[in-house]
């Protein structure tokens, strides 16, 4: 039986989430997860996350609120058990119909084959532009 590196555990992620398979998704993360999106008050889809039943309750939250357009996955740097994706996203708040137009950076660690942490870092302006009425 062959190993998955860290790398690839983090990239099964993805094709699960643009299914919509957000308890499929939730298997990949470990019991205790570090979780962290810095977004602006208010914002539906980014509850209080330390588990991987919480992981399922996110993505489940943003599949209720935002609908994805684009997804440009351009870079995956890994080191040891740190896996960290460069790209840039397209989604639509659905809301609003405004687009959260961003570049990313999501940082992963992935411990005897399930991720421990999962930190996003977009941009913060965009999506309350999108997300309230202004």
């Amino acid at each position: 039986m062959t190993t998955e590196s860290p790398a690839q555990t983090v990239q099964r992620l993805f094709p699960l989430l643009a299914e919509g398979r957000s308890a499929e998704a939730a298997t990949l993360f470990a019991d205790s997860v570090s979780f962290s999106i810095p977004h602006p008050p208010g914002i539906p889809w980014v509850p209080e996350v330390d588990s991987a039943d919480g992981m399922r309750t996110f993505f489940e939250l943003l599949q209720t609120h935002v609908r994805p357009k684009e997804f440009d996955l351009r870079q995956v740097i890994a080191e040891g058990a740190d896996v960290v994706l460069l790209g840039h996203m397209v989604s639509e708040v659905r809301k609003t119909g405004r687009d959260i137009d961003t570049a990313f950076a999501l940082h992963v660690t992935v411990r005897d084959g399930l991720i421990t942490r999962y930190h996003l870092y977009e941009d913060t302006h965009a999506v309350a532009e999108a997300y309230f009425d202004r």
